[in-house]
């Protein structure tokens, strides 16, 4: 599998809770001005389910949104491994701009937490 495939897997088609923590996000953070969704990615910006591409490759996708509180980074790689699989990998980057960005964090690292886990068990 290509890094593509593996993200599409895992983020394409994310389950019914998440939307509907999405949705208490946006309603929680709206009066602090933060981004809900993708929205804002420039017209043309491939997505993976609701993440904007920011740099792709066959081995390695790089996915993420900048926001005035935090940039985040989902970073999938798909390698070789034996007997015809593939390894693949899921790594979050985080930069916390202010402090907003880190109690938002602090927040939000449970149901992340979750939510990478529920990615991964979808591809393969």
């Amino acid at each position: 599998m290509t890094a593509d495939v593996v993200a599409r897997q895992a983020f394409g088609r994310l389950p019914f809770w998440f939307h509907g923590l999405l949705r208490l996000r946006n309603i929680l953070v709206w009066p602090f001005g933060l981004r809900g969704d993708n929205a804002d990615a420039p017209p043309g910006v491939e997505l993976i389910g609701m993440f904007p591409v920011v740099h792709k490759e066959q081995r390695e996708i790089v996915l993420g949104f900048d926001d005035m509180h935090l940039n985040f980074r989902i970073v999938v790689t798909a390698e070789p491994a034996d007997g015809g699989a593939t390894r693949a990998r899921l790594m979050t980057l985080v930069h916390r701009n202010n402090a907003l960005g880190r109690v938002y964090l602090a927040v939000i690292t449970p149901f992340h937490k979750l939510i990478v886990r529920q990615a991964l068990s979808r591809v393969g």
